[in-house]
C-alpha cells in the first residue's frame, strides 16, 4: 500500500471506530495479532477482539466521543496521527463513576500497517488532563490551595 492509502486505512480509527462507535471495523482493518502499547493499559491489548472491548469500553463510558484528525504523516509502514477527542462522561471509566463531565482531550499515535491492516499502535495521550477534568485529580493551583489550609 501507498502511504495515501495507509494514511486513509489509520483515519477509519478515529472516525468510524471511535467517533461513530462503529466497533465491527476492527475486523476490517486491524490484523488479527494486533498489539496497543497504551501507558493507561500496562498490560498492553493484544488481538482484534481486546481492542474492540477497549474501544467499547471508552464508548460506553463517552457514548458522544468526536474524533477530529488534525494531522496524518505516513512514510513507508508508519503512520503519525495528531488528534482532539471530546465527549461527556456518561458511562463507568476505569472504576470512576459517571461524572456528567465534558472533557476534551488531544493525543498522537504512531500506528505500523502490513498488508493492508494495521498491525501496531503506540497511542500518548492527556490521561491526566482527562482525570482533571474529571474531578478526579486536583490540579496544581487546587493542590496548592490546599497546602495553604
Amino acid at each position: 500500500m501507498t502511504p495515501e492509502e495507509n494514511k486513509e486505512l489509520v483515519r477509519r480509527d478515529p472516525e468510524e471506530i471511535w467517533s461513530e462507535g462503529n466497533v465491527d471495523v476492527v475486523d476490517e482493518i486491524y490484523a488479527e495479532d494486533f498489539v496497543l502499547h497504551d501507558p493507561s493499559s500496562p498490560d498492553g491489548t493484544r488481538g482484534r477482539e481486546e481492542y474492540r472491548e477497549y474501544a467499547a469500553a471508552y464508548r460506553d463510558a463517552f457514548p458522544d466521543a468526536e474524533y477530529v484528525v488534525e494531522e496524518l504523516v505516513a512514510e513507508g509502514d508508519a503512520v503519525a496521527m495528531r488528534y482532539t477527542a471530546r465527549g461527556t462522561h456518561e458511562g463507568e471509566l476505569m472504576g470512576i463513576e459517571p461524572t456528567g463531565e465534558e472533557v476534551t482531550v488531544t493525543g498522537m499515535e504512531l500506528y505500523h500497517v502490513d498488508d493492508g491492516k494495521i498491525t501496531e499502535m503506540w497511542t500518548n495521550y492527556d490521561a491526566l488532563g482527562v482525570l482533571r477534568q474529571l474531578g478526579v485529580v486536583p490540579s496544581a493551583d487546587e493542590l496548592a490551595e490546599q497546602g495553604d489550609d
